[in-house]
């Protein structure tokens, strides 16, 4: 244990959840599903005994360092990893890996980001515990797939050959990634069997990652390898500073998990939501008899099948509403049909050209 690590990606700003993610407070600080933890904090909670509190590591927006001391106060700064600017999970990645390479060349790393929810903690854990051990003893590159209950087209999907296995048979040969597809290919997927949800959980060992990088995003490795030197001293954030303005803006999936030869794939169900938008919410939370998911004071008349999410200070009444978001934080209420979440996106934008900076 004492040489596997933790690398949370906790940077991301999750505007599909607007307008309770915002710039400056992102769904990852927020308590999402009422439990009285956030996205951050349970996330770390999840991984208590698989790896000690000193090797874990949290990857963010130096914006949110202060914020992450303020939900994780247990965790001493120098395991805050502050990016300059966001480029993608490649040169997050990268800048831990290496770091935690530095300090130890035989650790093992799992990967995660921090605002996923998993409902059987005891199942995660054991996935977790074999994917650690098949990293331990082959040079490999683990992501966990997700079994899944449905077409879903805001999944990136795993193909992946049963009959290549590694021993102990749990995990098998990846074939192809596929990047979000339409709701007939979806279908297609989940109907053959052999397909899986990309969860962007990643086991690997540090000397493997990082062997991948000089051979599928060299230029990536060049500039931490020049830096090496300065990671874990003074240095460190003057040379971040420099490394990223030189680093592309791309995905470890697509700069090395989709090119490798050597990526495995574990299926695991261990009741998974990336949490990433309100209808994922709505199907992960606690229902009401109407099939509403509620967080607030809420008063609700002839109301089915919606998500609603408000201050606990306000008083909220709705009446009549099917299958609506109803969610305020701050200055900003958002009423919107479940089947129309996808437009969200474009109401930042549109929010942002028109109102300015203020509101996303």
């Amino acid at each position: 244990m004492n040489s596997t690590y933790l690398i949370v990606m906790a940077g991301g700003i999750g505007s599909r959840f607007w307008p309770f993610s915002r710039t400056n407070h992102p769904k990852q600080f927020h308590d999402v599903l009422g439990t009285g933890r956030s996205m951050l904090q349970l996330t770390v909670d999840r991984f208590a005994g698989v790896c000690p509190p000193e090797n874990v590591f949290v990857v963010t927006n130096r914006d949110y360092t202060g914020l992450v001391q303020e939900h994780l106060p247990e965790l001493p700064a120098d395991q805050i990893l502050g990016e300059p600017i966001g480029r993608n999970t490649a040169p997050c990645i990268a800048y831990a890996s290496y770091r935690i390479a530095q300090r130890d060349p035989k650790a093992t790393i799992i990967v995660t980001p921090a605002d996923h929810a998993v409902l059987r903690e005891d199942e995660f854990r054991r996935v977790i515990g074999v994917a650690v051990e098949a990293a331990q003893a082959n040079d490999v590159l683990i992501t966990l797939g997700i079994q899944p209950s449905r077409p879903d087209t805001g999944y990136g999907y795993i193909q992946y050959m049963s009959e290549q296995s590694l021993p102990g048979g749990q995990l098998h040969k990846v074939k192809t990634f596929t990047e979000k597809p339409n709701l007939e290919i979806a279908r297609m997927f989940v109907d053959s069997g052999d397909f899986l949800w990309n969860s962007g959980l990643f086991v690997w060992r540090a000397d493997v990652i990082v062997a991948a990088f000089h051979h599928y995003l060299s230029d990536i490795a060049e500039v931490f390898d020049e830096g090496l030197a300065k990671l874990g001293t003074p240095q460190e954030e003057e040379f971040i500073s420099e490394a990223y303005s030189r680093c592309r803006n791309i995905s470890i999936d697509y700069g090395v998990m989709e090119k490798a030869d050597n990526v495995y794939v574990m299926p695991a169900d261990f009741g998974w939501s990336d949490v990433g938008t309100w209808d994922s919410l709505h199907r992960i939370g606690q229902h009401d008899e109407h099939g509403n998911v509620v967080s607030g004071d809420v008063m609700l008349y002839d109301t089915t099948g919606c998500v609603i999410k408000t201050p606990s200070e306000r008083l909220v009444v709705v009446q009549g509403l099917e299958d609506y978001i109803v969610a305020e934080y701050d200055n900003v209420l958002l009423i919107c049909k479940r089947s129309e979440e996808q437009r969200v996106k474009e109401f930042v934008a549109d929010v942002k050209a028109k109102k300015g900076a203020g509101y996303n």
